[in-house]
Protein backbone atom coordinates (compact mmCIF):
# COMPACT_ATOMS: atom_id res chain seq x y z
CA UNK A 1 0.00 0.00 0.00
CA UNK A 2 1.28 3.38 -0.76
CA UNK A 3 1.27 6.17 1.94
CA UNK A 4 0.71 9.78 -0.09
CA UNK A 5 -0.76 11.62 2.55
CA UNK A 6 -0.26 11.23 6.38
CA UNK A 7 -0.20 13.72 9.39
CA UNK A 8 2.98 13.22 11.91
CA UNK A 9 4.62 15.16 14.39
CA UNK A 10 8.28 16.36 14.72
CA UNK A 11 9.59 17.13 17.39
CA UNK A 12 13.74 18.59 17.26
CA UNK A 13 15.94 17.58 20.47
CA UNK A 14 15.94 19.41 23.26
CA UNK A 15 19.01 21.30 24.55
CA UNK A 16 21.13 19.78 27.28
CA UNK A 17 21.11 22.43 30.84
CA UNK A 18 24.30 24.06 32.22
CA UNK A 19 26.06 22.34 35.03
CA UNK A 20 27.03 24.03 38.76
CA UNK A 21 30.60 23.03 39.56
CA UNK A 22 33.31 24.30 40.90
CA UNK A 23 37.17 23.54 39.71
CA UNK A 24 38.51 20.52 41.56
CA UNK A 25 42.28 21.04 41.51
CA UNK A 26 43.78 22.80 44.00
CA UNK A 27 45.55 26.63 43.34
CA UNK A 28 42.63 26.80 40.59
CA UNK A 29 39.25 27.40 42.53
CA UNK A 30 36.26 28.78 40.58
CA UNK A 31 32.86 27.29 38.55
CA UNK A 32 34.07 24.83 36.26
CA UNK A 33 30.15 23.83 35.02
CA UNK A 34 30.01 23.11 31.07
CA UNK A 35 27.22 24.38 29.24
CA UNK A 36 24.34 21.85 27.88
CA UNK A 37 25.01 20.31 24.27
CA UNK A 38 22.84 21.56 21.41
CA UNK A 39 18.98 19.52 20.44
CA UNK A 40 19.31 16.98 17.70
CA UNK A 41 17.62 19.21 14.61
CA UNK A 42 15.45 17.92 11.98
CA UNK A 43 15.37 18.07 7.66
CA UNK A 44 13.86 16.21 4.97
CA UNK A 45 15.72 14.72 1.95
CA UNK A 46 14.52 14.48 -1.01
CA UNK A 47 14.68 11.22 -2.42
CA UNK A 48 12.98 8.77 -5.57
CA UNK A 49 11.50 6.11 -3.77
CA UNK A 50 8.13 6.65 -3.96
CA UNK A 51 7.13 4.43 -0.67
CA UNK A 52 9.12 6.66 1.55
CA UNK A 53 6.00 7.55 3.65
CA UNK A 54 5.08 4.56 4.16
CA UNK A 55 7.96 5.23 7.67
CA UNK A 56 5.34 6.60 8.69
CA UNK A 57 2.18 4.31 8.91
CA UNK A 58 2.95 3.00 12.50
CA UNK A 59 5.20 5.85 13.77
CA UNK A 60 3.36 8.86 13.34
CA UNK A 61 5.79 11.16 15.84
CA UNK A 62 9.21 11.43 15.23
CA UNK A 63 11.94 12.99 17.85
CA UNK A 64 15.41 14.11 17.30
CA UNK A 65 17.99 13.20 19.95
CA UNK A 66 18.84 15.60 22.82
CA UNK A 67 21.53 17.51 23.85
CA UNK A 68 23.15 15.99 26.97
CA UNK A 69 23.76 18.08 29.95
CA UNK A 70 26.54 20.27 30.48
CA UNK A 71 29.06 18.73 33.07
CA UNK A 72 32.39 19.36 35.96
CA UNK A 73 35.55 20.35 34.67
CA UNK A 74 34.86 22.63 31.71
CA UNK A 75 33.51 19.70 29.87
CA UNK A 76 30.06 20.69 27.31
CA UNK A 77 27.53 18.33 26.61
CA UNK A 78 27.09 16.47 23.37
CA UNK A 79 25.32 17.75 20.92
CA UNK A 80 22.37 15.94 19.68
CA UNK A 81 22.29 13.98 16.84
CA UNK A 82 20.29 15.42 13.58
CA UNK A 83 17.98 12.90 12.06
CA UNK A 84 17.68 13.52 8.18
CA UNK A 85 14.21 11.74 7.34
CA UNK A 86 13.84 10.38 3.44
CA UNK A 87 10.96 11.40 1.75
CA UNK A 88 10.48 11.29 -2.21
CA UNK A 89 10.57 14.23 -3.86
CA UNK A 90 7.34 15.70 -4.85
CA UNK A 91 6.08 15.82 -1.54
CA UNK A 92 4.24 18.63 -0.25
CA UNK A 93 4.81 19.40 3.62
CA UNK A 94 1.83 21.70 4.98
CA UNK A 95 2.61 22.98 8.43
CA UNK A 96 -1.03 22.41 10.86
CA UNK A 97 -0.10 25.00 13.29
CA UNK A 98 1.19 28.06 10.79
CA UNK A 99 -0.73 27.45 7.78
CA UNK A 100 2.12 27.11 5.72
CA UNK A 101 3.73 24.95 2.92
CA UNK A 102 6.91 24.25 1.81
CA UNK A 103 7.61 21.54 -1.06
CA UNK A 104 10.53 18.95 -1.64
CA UNK A 105 11.09 19.11 -5.69
CA UNK A 106 14.41 17.61 -6.27
CA UNK A 107 16.11 14.83 -5.28
CA UNK A 108 18.86 15.50 -2.43
CA UNK A 109 16.97 18.85 -1.76
CA UNK A 110 17.33 19.37 2.02
CA UNK A 111 14.84 21.08 4.29
CA UNK A 112 15.17 21.86 8.13
CA UNK A 113 11.82 21.25 9.46
CA UNK A 114 12.42 21.38 13.37
CA UNK A 115 15.50 23.44 14.73
CA UNK A 116 17.28 22.02 17.96
CA UNK A 117 17.30 23.68 21.12
CA UNK A 118 20.13 25.92 22.47
CA UNK A 119 22.39 23.98 25.42
CA UNK A 120 21.71 26.06 28.43
CA UNK A 121 24.89 28.25 29.76
CA UNK A 122 26.67 26.30 32.63
CA UNK A 123 27.97 28.31 36.18
CA UNK A 124 31.65 28.93 34.45
CA UNK A 125 29.90 31.54 32.05
CA UNK A 126 28.29 33.58 34.74
CA UNK A 127 31.73 34.59 36.41
CA UNK A 128 32.38 37.99 37.48
CA UNK A 129 35.08 39.97 39.46
CA UNK A 130 31.77 40.36 41.87
CA UNK A 131 30.50 36.92 41.25
CA UNK A 132 33.25 34.52 41.72
CA UNK A 133 31.34 31.66 42.72
CA UNK A 134 28.17 31.62 41.01
CA UNK A 135 25.49 29.09 41.22
CA UNK A 136 23.77 30.26 37.93
CA UNK A 137 23.19 27.89 35.47
CA UNK A 138 20.34 28.23 32.07
CA UNK A 139 18.22 25.07 31.68
CA UNK A 140 18.48 23.93 27.68
CA UNK A 141 15.79 24.92 25.26
CA UNK A 142 13.31 22.80 23.81
CA UNK A 143 13.04 21.87 20.36
CA UNK A 144 10.65 22.97 17.83
CA UNK A 145 7.60 20.99 17.20
CA UNK A 146 5.71 20.88 14.12
CA UNK A 147 2.45 19.11 13.40
CA UNK A 148 2.40 18.03 9.81
CA UNK A 149 0.35 16.82 7.13
CA UNK A 150 2.42 15.47 3.82
CA UNK A 151 1.63 15.09 0.43
CA UNK A 152 2.80 13.09 -1.85
CA UNK A 153 2.39 14.75 -5.65
CA UNK A 154 4.70 12.52 -8.02
CA UNK A 155 6.95 14.66 -10.43
CA UNK A 156 7.16 13.14 -13.80
CA UNK A 157 8.14 14.49 -17.11
CA UNK A 158 5.30 11.93 -18.84
CA UNK A 159 2.32 10.43 -17.32
CA UNK A 160 0.43 8.14 -18.74
CA UNK A 161 -3.10 8.01 -18.55
CA UNK A 162 -6.50 6.45 -19.36
CA UNK A 163 -9.12 4.15 -18.46
CA UNK A 164 -8.54 0.47 -16.85
CA UNK A 165 -6.62 -1.68 -19.16
CA UNK A 166 -5.71 0.74 -21.74
CA UNK A 167 -2.21 -0.62 -21.46
CA UNK A 168 -0.30 1.76 -19.27
CA UNK A 169 1.96 -0.55 -17.05
CA UNK A 170 2.65 -3.03 -19.90
CA UNK A 171 4.04 -0.10 -22.27
CA UNK A 172 6.10 1.57 -19.15
CA UNK A 173 7.06 -1.64 -18.51
CA UNK A 174 8.42 -2.26 -22.33
CA UNK A 175 10.13 1.81 -22.27
CA UNK A 176 12.10 1.35 -18.77
CA UNK A 177 12.97 -1.20 -16.20
CA UNK A 178 9.98 -0.46 -14.26
CA UNK A 179 8.04 -3.92 -12.67
CA UNK A 180 4.48 -3.04 -12.47
CA UNK A 181 2.29 -5.76 -12.18
CA UNK A 182 0.16 -6.74 -15.55
CA UNK A 183 -3.25 -8.01 -15.89
CA UNK A 184 -5.93 -8.33 -17.70
CA UNK A 185 -8.72 -6.82 -15.02
CA UNK A 186 -9.98 -3.45 -13.93
CA UNK A 187 -7.63 -2.03 -11.79
CA UNK A 188 -4.26 -3.71 -12.07
CA UNK A 189 -2.56 -0.62 -10.86
CA UNK A 190 -3.14 0.83 -7.72
CA UNK A 191 -0.40 2.87 -7.42
CA UNK A 192 1.84 4.78 -9.49
CA UNK A 193 5.11 3.32 -10.39
CA UNK A 194 8.03 5.32 -11.82
CA UNK A 195 10.16 4.19 -14.89
CA UNK A 196 13.32 6.02 -16.46
CA UNK A 197 13.93 6.38 -20.19
CA UNK A 198 17.07 7.95 -20.58
CA UNK A 199 16.71 11.40 -18.57
CA UNK A 200 13.62 11.35 -18.08
CA UNK A 201 10.93 10.01 -15.47
CA UNK A 202 7.98 8.62 -16.79
CA UNK A 203 4.92 7.93 -14.62
CA UNK A 204 1.54 5.08 -14.97
CA UNK A 205 -0.78 6.30 -13.44
CA UNK A 206 -3.47 4.21 -11.97
CA UNK A 207 -6.76 4.12 -14.38
CA UNK A 208 -9.07 6.41 -14.07
CA UNK A 209 -13.04 5.93 -14.58
CA UNK A 210 -16.08 8.07 -15.28
CA UNK A 211 -17.02 10.18 -11.62
CA UNK A 212 -12.47 10.30 -10.16
CA UNK A 213 -13.05 14.00 -10.25
CA UNK A 214 -15.68 13.31 -7.22
CA UNK A 215 -13.95 10.02 -5.66
CA UNK A 216 -15.12 7.60 -7.38
CA UNK A 217 -13.01 4.41 -8.25
CA UNK A 218 -9.41 5.17 -7.29
CA UNK A 219 -10.90 8.86 -7.59
CA UNK A 220 -9.44 12.30 -6.81
CA UNK A 221 -5.68 10.32 -4.90
CA UNK A 222 -4.63 9.83 -8.42
CA UNK A 223 -5.84 12.47 -10.12
CA UNK A 224 -3.63 14.87 -7.76
CA UNK A 225 -0.88 13.17 -8.72
CA UNK A 226 -1.55 13.58 -12.43
CA UNK A 227 -0.61 18.20 -11.52
CA UNK A 228 2.60 17.78 -11.56
CA UNK A 229 3.84 15.76 -14.53
CA UNK A 230 4.85 17.85 -17.51
CA UNK A 231 2.78 16.18 -20.70
CA UNK A 232 0.19 13.21 -20.71
CA UNK A 233 0.55 10.30 -22.84
CA UNK A 234 -3.29 9.31 -23.19
CA UNK A 235 -3.61 5.98 -23.92
CA UNK A 236 -6.75 4.65 -25.68
CA UNK A 237 -7.46 0.94 -26.37
CA UNK A 238 -8.09 -0.12 -29.78
CA UNK A 239 -10.09 -3.13 -28.35
CA UNK A 240 -12.84 -0.63 -27.18
CA UNK A 241 -16.04 -0.70 -28.75
CA UNK A 242 -16.00 2.88 -28.49
CA UNK A 243 -12.79 4.86 -28.06
CA UNK A 244 -13.95 8.41 -28.54
CA UNK A 245 -16.14 7.81 -25.70
CA UNK A 246 -13.35 6.70 -23.76
CA UNK A 247 -11.09 9.54 -24.51
CA UNK A 248 -13.94 12.12 -23.69
CA UNK A 249 -14.69 10.47 -20.40
CA UNK A 250 -11.20 10.73 -19.36
CA UNK A 251 -11.10 14.44 -20.43
CA UNK A 252 -14.39 15.11 -19.09
CA UNK A 253 -12.57 14.04 -15.49
CA UNK A 254 -9.13 15.98 -15.98
CA UNK A 255 -11.47 19.47 -16.48
CA UNK A 256 -13.94 18.58 -13.41
CA UNK A 257 -10.80 18.16 -11.39
CA UNK A 258 -8.49 21.38 -12.36
CA UNK A 259 -8.44 23.51 -15.82
CA UNK A 260 -4.61 23.92 -15.14
CA UNK A 261 -4.73 19.98 -15.33
CA UNK A 262 -6.85 19.95 -18.51
CA UNK A 263 -4.47 22.37 -20.06
CA UNK A 264 -1.71 19.83 -20.03
CA UNK A 265 -0.04 18.88 -23.30
CA UNK A 266 -1.45 15.64 -24.42
CA UNK A 267 -0.65 13.15 -26.65
CA UNK A 268 -2.80 10.48 -28.17
CA UNK A 269 -2.20 6.82 -28.55
CA UNK A 270 -3.83 3.95 -29.58
CA UNK A 271 -2.50 1.26 -27.55
CA UNK A 272 -2.98 -2.73 -28.17
CA UNK A 273 -3.28 -2.02 -32.32
CA UNK A 274 -2.28 -5.72 -32.55
CA UNK A 275 -5.57 -6.81 -31.22
CA UNK A 276 -7.57 -5.79 -33.86
CA UNK A 277 -7.64 -5.84 -37.95
CA UNK A 278 -5.80 -2.94 -40.25
CA UNK A 279 -9.32 -2.43 -41.29
CA UNK A 280 -10.89 -1.46 -38.01
CA UNK A 281 -8.01 0.09 -37.03
CA UNK A 282 -8.10 2.78 -40.03
CA UNK A 283 -11.60 3.14 -38.74
CA UNK A 284 -11.05 3.93 -35.41
CA UNK A 285 -8.31 6.44 -36.63
CA UNK A 286 -10.29 8.25 -39.04
CA UNK A 287 -12.87 8.23 -36.22
CA UNK A 288 -10.44 10.95 -33.87
CA UNK A 289 -9.33 12.31 -37.35
CA UNK A 290 -12.93 13.65 -37.80
CA UNK A 291 -13.43 14.90 -34.12
CA UNK A 292 -9.87 17.10 -34.76
CA UNK A 293 -7.99 14.56 -32.58
CA UNK A 294 -4.59 13.40 -33.82
CA UNK A 295 -3.98 10.01 -32.23
CA UNK A 296 -1.29 7.21 -33.36
CA UNK A 297 -1.25 3.27 -33.42
CA UNK A 298 1.27 1.69 -30.95
CA UNK A 299 2.07 -2.01 -30.25
CA UNK A 300 4.72 -3.31 -27.22
CA UNK A 301 4.36 -6.72 -29.91
CA UNK A 302 5.51 -5.07 -33.17
CA UNK A 303 9.13 -4.66 -33.61
CA UNK A 304 8.57 -0.50 -34.95
CA UNK A 305 5.30 -0.40 -32.68
CA UNK A 306 6.60 2.15 -29.95
CA UNK A 307 7.86 4.78 -32.98
CA UNK A 308 5.51 7.19 -32.28
CA UNK A 309 6.01 6.94 -28.20
CA UNK A 310 9.80 6.87 -28.53
CA UNK A 311 9.50 10.22 -31.40
CA UNK A 312 7.40 11.85 -29.08
CA UNK A 313 10.04 11.28 -25.62
CA UNK A 314 12.90 12.25 -27.82
CA UNK A 315 11.11 15.60 -28.26
CA UNK A 316 10.16 16.12 -24.15
CA UNK A 317 14.19 15.27 -23.96
CA UNK A 318 15.44 17.84 -26.63
CA UNK A 319 13.14 20.35 -24.59
CA UNK A 320 13.52 19.56 -21.38
CA UNK A 321 17.58 20.03 -22.58
CA UNK A 322 17.38 23.14 -23.90
CA UNK A 323 15.60 24.41 -20.52
CA UNK A 324 18.39 22.88 -18.90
Amino acid sequence: MLIDDIQISLSAGNGGKGAVAFNKNLMSLGPAGGSGGKGGSVYFEGVSDLSKLNQFRYKKEVKAEDGMDGRSQFRDGKDGKDLIIQVPFGTVIHDLDKNTMEEITSIGQKILMAKGGRGGKGNFHFRSPSNTSPKEFEEGKPGDFRNLRLELKMVADVGFIGLPNAGKSSLLNELTNAKAKVANYAFTTLEPNLGAYYDLILADIPGLIEGASLGKGLGIKFLRHIERTKELFHLISAESDNPIADYKSIRAELKKHSEELEKKPESVFLSKSDEISEEELNKKIKAFKDKGIKIEPISILYDNGLEPIKKALARIADNKKLKA
